[in-house]
């Protein structure tokens, strides 16, 4: 792990400047059947049980931890008891009789839990005692249980941000539903290859920027993009464009106060980081690698102590 020195800030038009010989964050990731903290030392300071693949976690404000205990389970751990303070387990809607799992989750500023179900295809809000006070279908071409969905966000307007990994298109629904904005992926130029390490349009995550741009992590489409409102490709990084480093599925991103952008590297190998942290003038400032607590699979984590608001 490392921290260099001045960053251009990530689209926001700041500076900011980077004073410390090793970086203060820590980051909460899930991998290896566990959920773990490391702290900037490469220390383990917690560690919970988790045999699900977690596609999404978060700290709450309140310092809980939210996460997939389960293919179709959202659970709110407390930490320091590690009891589970809240769960909510999916069920196939009225008349639908195939496969479901969950790969998204998000507490609301209204205390209601966003969920994205694949199978049944929809997004559901649901409160403190798990009952479902809104339901927003989805447009879904190819159903697939586990593709349907990867990474799905509520936006500050009431909209939702919604990865469709088998469709190969980020889409932003309305309340009620509507596409009222989408973009689908392509190959980049690149033949389409088989497996984790191979080349796909099987997208992961996205964030819309203050600028209502959307940034995209790619998933299999091995690179990073900003879109703008019309589609057109602002910025990039592709797959082998920072040295040193060779992007695989590309999944989380986070946006740090000071611009900087956060990126999780998935099924990369190690010889690259799982997670490290570019400017926008794509100088690698930060990097993460540990194969003993986390392995090849880290497909959702978090970085903490940050002062100010990270967007994820």
């Amino acid at each position: 792990m490392r921290l260099l020195l001045p960053a251009l800030a990530f689209g926001l038009g700041l500076s900011s400047l980077a004073i410390a010989d090793e970086p203060s964050y820590k980051v909460l990731g899930a991998d290896m059947g566990r959920i773990a903290l490391v702290n900037s030392r490469g220390d383990v300071e917690w560690k919970y049980p988790c045999r699900n693949s977690v596609h999404d976690l978060a700290k709450l404000p309140n310092g809980n931890y939210l996460f997939l205990s389960g293919p179709r389970t959202v659970v709110e751990v407390n930490p320091a008891t590690k009891l589970v303070v809240w769960t909510y387990t999916s069920q196939p809607k009225k008349g639908f009789t195939g496969g479901l799992e969950v790969h998204a989750c998000q507490r609301l500023e209204n205390g209601l839990t966003m969920i994205a179900e694949t199978g049944n295809k929809r997004i559901i809000e649901v409160d403190a005692l798990g009952k479902i006070i809104n339901e927003v279908p989805l447009k879904v071409d190819h159903p697939h249980p586990h593709r349907d969905t990867r990474m799905v966000r509520k936006l500050p307007s009431g909209n939702y941000l919604v990865c469709h990994e088998g469709d190969g298109v980020v889409r932003e629904y309305d309340r009620s539903g509507n596409v009222v904005w989408s973009y689908a992926l392509d190959l980049d130029g690149r033949p389409r290859t088989p497996g984790h390490e191979g080349h796909g349009t099987e997208v992961f995550g996205a964030i819309r920027l203050p600028n209502r741009n959307t940034l995209i992590a790619t998933g299999n489409g091995n690179r990073v993009i900003e879109v703008d409102p019309e589609g057109k490709v602002v910025w990039k990084i592709d797959h082998d464009e920072l040295p040193g480093i060779r992007l695989a599925w590309v999944t989380t991103l986070q946006l740090l106060p000071n611009g900087n952008l956060v990126v999780g590297n998935c099924h990369a190998g190690p010889d690259n980081p799982q997670l490290f942290e570019v400017t926008r003038d794509k100088r690698v400032v930060w990097t993460f690698k540990d194969f003993k607590t986390f392995g090849d699979s880290l497909a959702a984590s978090q970085v903490l102590d940050v002062a100010g608001k990270v967007l994820r």
